[in-house]
């Protein structure tokens, strides 16, 4: 799986992971820092976080015209880690008011715009060379498994820092808390929840640690060390992103050969001038490009439900308390133990391993579950309760496990001379797509519309969320990397970082549409919503399918 890359992948593929896990260390906490430190409501924290993420989609499309044009790959890159540093640094200062704050998120989004794109069309350039372009899907399946290893640290990260700065400030974190505080302090006299208010508070006071006065003074001090916590979060962002910069300018020795847009009067590169296409080869690329980018909205419309609807259905018709077993699933304390024993098990099992390795695999498999045995046997045997945001652990958890497997089943393929090509792979991922939320389709048959209260006992197995991420999982990896693979190989020459950007661009859509159609969510019974994700999808593999031919002729001559 590893074998054959050249170097520069693996130095883009450290810098990414380090700024995706500062990104997802922030985005796992975003939304609860403006409700605690801003009061705001979740429509309105919603609407700032929509606008946050369309920017961060849809800016590399203005990144890549100037890496492409201007400044070239490697500068516009660098220029994007300075700004994000900035950004987040911005966004970690704890005396930023509002508009400090939307400061911040602009410097921010501008950043990742110029980062994001650009990097992974240099990945491409990586493989343009003779020889290279059997493992181009490869590649970008890699890339895309170091990503995932930094979103699924990230927001056990953000919740570290958070429970470590409440501490100290005598308190435990309660997310009912915040809302009431800030309505508390808005309201004054007039609030009729005060008692409710002063429950919360005696439940989330450490013994010994913060001396209450009254309810005023402890709204105020629990906010502002909520608050705290969060912008020390942040400040764990900039920290991540300060190393990828220091992974991408020590190392660029081994890229710097693919920096096509670097000066010609640099003496130090030796990039190679970019090759013009015949106009017609162009314009055939491009509509190929554009057809991909059509269907890119509706499978990130759908996936992205992931964070909305899916996440919903966790927290109203999902139990609440799980098995210790099942438990372990969710705890990280518990899961990386068990992730330990299952890679030992892999070198324990290789017939290519040697007898040191397999030493490791037994030391990794027996210490592993001597570890999460000791963890799961402190659970509480009566049930352990589930936050519906751990969901979202999942999905990264899986790609890193995964992706191996895909990658393995695709070189033997290969091998054989019977890989399907990149667009059949992608008609694949959105089938499989359908699948998943097919899954979901019969897990809300028994309910009816999304706003009606569902009593415990009548909440289904979280294992049906489990299944649709596993499944969903799986269909991004025939889509998503192969995707990024594919436009970094379609894309004209001279258009590289633009065509990158196009790609974000779509996505950014389906972001926003993911939003729109969630309208339905309310309005409809939940299976007819889920039904109509796996009607588009459905409908988005026929329309790939029956455009194969121009997908994969586009890069004949």
């Amino acid at each position: 799986m590893f074998k054959g890359h050249p170097k520069g992948l693996y130095v883009f593929l450290f810098a990414n992971m380090g700024e995706r896990f500062g990104y997802y260390t922030m985005i796992a906490i975003f939304t609860l820092f403006l409700q605690a430190k801003f009061g705001m409501t979740s429509k309105e924290a919603g609407h700032v976080y929509g606008l946050f993420l369309f920017g961060i989609y849809f800016i590399p499309l203005i990144g890549g015209l100037l890496a492409d044009k201007v400044l070239g790959f490697g500068k516009t890159i660098t220029l994007g880690i300075i700004l994000m540093i900035v950004g987040y640094a911005l966004l970690s200062n704890t005396s930023n008011g509002l508009t400090g704050i939307y400061v911040a998120l602009a410097v921010i989004s501008v950043g990742t715009g110029f980062f994001k794109g650009n990097l992974q069309a240099m990945v491409g350039r990586l493989y343009d060379q003779s020889g290279m372009g059997k493992l181009r899907d490869a590649a970008f399946s890699l890339f895309y498994m170091g990503i995932n290893i930094g979103a699924f640290f990230a927001p056990s990260a953000a919740e570290a820092m958070n429970n470590f700065m409440m501490k100290k400030d005598g308190f435990t974190y309660s997310g009912k808390i915040p809302e009431l505080a800030n309505e508390y302090l808005m309201k004054g006299d007039s609030f009729d929840k005060a008692g409710d208010l002063m429950r919360y508070a005696k439940e989330n006071i450490i013994a010994g640690g913060y001396q209450f006065t009254d309810l005023k003074a402890f709204s105020t001090d629990y906010i502002n060390s909520v608050s705290q916590s969060y912008s020390y979060g942040f400040g764990i962002a900039a920290i991540s992103i300060l190393l990828s910069m220091i992974i991408f300018l020590a190392f660029r020795k081994t890229y710097k050969q693919i920096d096509v847009q670097v000066s010609k009067k640099d003496s130090d590169s030796d990039a190679a001038v970019i090759p013009d296409l015949p106009p017609e080869q162009n314009k055939k690329r491009l509509v190929a490009l554009g057809l991909l980018f059509l269907v890119n909205i509706f499978f990130w419309m759908s996936f992205h439900q992931n964070g909305f609807t899916l996440t919903l259905f966790a927290r109203d018709f999902t139990v609440t308390t799980v098995s210790p077993a099942t438990y372990s699933l969710f705890d990280l304390t518990s899961l990386l133990p068990i992730i330990a024993a299952i890679i030992g098990l892999v070198f324990i099992f290789d017939k290519t391993a040697n007898r040191t390795k397999k030493l490791i695999g037994g030391v990794l498999t027996v210490v592993g579950l001597a570890i999460a045995y000791y963890v799961i046997s402190g659970y509480n045997v009566d049930g352990m309760p589930i936050n519906p945001i751990k969901f979202q652990h999942f999905n990264p958890i899986f790609i890193v496990f995964i992706t191996p497997i895909i990658i393995a089943i695709f070189t033997k393929l290969n091998k054989k001379g019977k890989e399907p090509s990149s667009p059949r792979k992608i008609g694949i991922g959105l089938v499989l797509a359908a699948f998943s939320f097919g899954i979901m389709v019969v897990a809300a048959m028994q309910f009816g519309n999304s706003n009606d209260l569902v009593d415990d006992a009548l909440r289904v197995t979280p294992f049906w969320l489990i299944g649709t991420y596993f499944s969903l999982t799986i269909s991004e990896l025939f889509y998503s990397p192969i995707g990024i693979s594919f436009v970094s190989k379609v894309a004209p020459p001279k258009l590289a970082g633009i065509a990158q950007g196009g790609w974000f661009a779509s996505t950014a859509i389906g972001n926003l549409l993911a939003g729109f159609i969630g309208a339905f969510w309310d309005g409809w019974q939940m299976w007819q919503f889920f039904l109509l994700l796996v009607v588009m999808l459905i409908l988005s593999a026929v329309f790939i399918f029956s455009i194969m031919k121009t997908l994969e002729t586009a890069t004949d001559h």
